[in-house]
């Protein structure tokens, strides 16, 4: 018999935003989806009395999807649920490492969609460390799973820019709406025979890199690299989770910057962190090579603001700096 999307039972896995729009995307595509696999609900507000779905959840229950939530993907009673759904393929966006009991199981093998260009940024956070790095350019990829993380046969990638002036936010909204144009695209070579994956050690241009997980160490500033390492660091940070740096001992996240070209070349021997102010709408801060005019920024305890704001209840004294 001839196989069709219609045809072709798909089991699909994700949890946050970004997993929404491939999902979205099969869904209004008319593709069978037999079955949602996502984190169980987090508990929110005060003393975690409520339970919050997440974002893959609640598409799936608006659109009477079929939803499983284990805790433990190698539990028997789940793996035996999932077997009994007879799935041909199960694709996997932002969701977590599976067991090899689970993604061998379907016939046609299960895939990932990775927001970096493999086998570049393998790991958890491939668009911040794109940014961060300053990377002109990333994209989506497509691969069959394997043992280890992210290095399975390259089925498709597509690329896109990064522009000088983007965020990790920009990034991400850009491959979050592209993924659901690959994922679809994929599941259609799939269902024609036409795919040829391949090895990402047959890849010799690109070199594998690491994109681990951010946590709140990673995100402090240094101040003693050059001013465009720093301007990088911060919008890869932006919004979320942030790059922060200290003033008299309190935290300041910073979220937008941008480098001062008047002064690229000399910091006239300041010691890099200087904050320089005229104490009315403009904060600039030496690095090892330049200036940053920093343009939005939240005090511990307080809002996140223009500086422009903040200055008008901020006193900062003529040597202090941030560390």
């Amino acid at each position: 018999m001839t196989m069709t999307k219609e045809s072709l039972r798909i089991v699909y896995m994700g949890t946050p935003d970004f997993a929404v729009e491939s999902l979205r995307a099969l869904v209004e595509g008319g593709y069978n989806i037999v079955a949602v696999i996502t984190m169980p609900d987090k508990p929110v507000g005060r003393h975690g009395s409520q339970l919050q779905p997440s974002p893959v959840k609640q598409y799936a229950v608006e659109h009477g999807l079929k939803v499983m939530q284990p805790t433990n993907l190698k539990d028997p009673a789940f793996v035996e649920e999932l077997r009994s759904l007879k799935a041909d393929l199960q694709i996997v966006v932002a969701f977590r490492m599976l067991p090899e009991v689970v993604w061998q199981m379907p016939p046609l093998g299960t895939f990932n969609a990775h927001a970096s260009l493999l086998p570049k940024y393998r790991g958890a956070a491939p668009i911040n460390w794109a940014v961060i790095n300053g990377d002109t350019e990333t994209g989506m990829t497509t691969f069959f799973l394997k043992h280890e993380i992210d290095t399975g046969d390259i089925i498709q990638q597509v690329k896109i820019p990064i522009h000088e002036t983007d965020n990790v936010e920009i990034v991400h909204d850009k491959l979050m709406l592209l993924s659901g144009q690959l994922v679809t695209e994929t599941v259609d070579n799939i269902i024609a025979g036409t795919i040829t994956s391949v090895p990402q050690d047959s890849i010799k241009d690109i070199e594998p890199t690491p994109a681990p997980k951010i946590f709140r160490d990673t995100c402090r500033i240094n101040w003693n690299q050059p001013a465009k390492k720093v301007y990088d660091f911060i919008r890869g940070l932006s919004p979320y989770p942030a790059a922060w740096t200290t003033l008299n001992g309190k935290s300041v996240k910073i979220y937008e910057a941008c480098i001062d070209t008047s002064h690229a070349s000399t910091n006239e021997d300041m010691k890099p962190g200087t904050i320089l102010t005229d104490h009315k709408s403009r904060l600039q801060v030496a690095t090892a090579n330049g200036r940053l005019d920093i343009k939005v920024m939240q005090l511990e305890g307080k809002k996140r603001m223009p500086v422009s704001d903040l200055l008008k209840g901020l006193k900062i004294e003529e040597d202090a700096f941030f560390c």
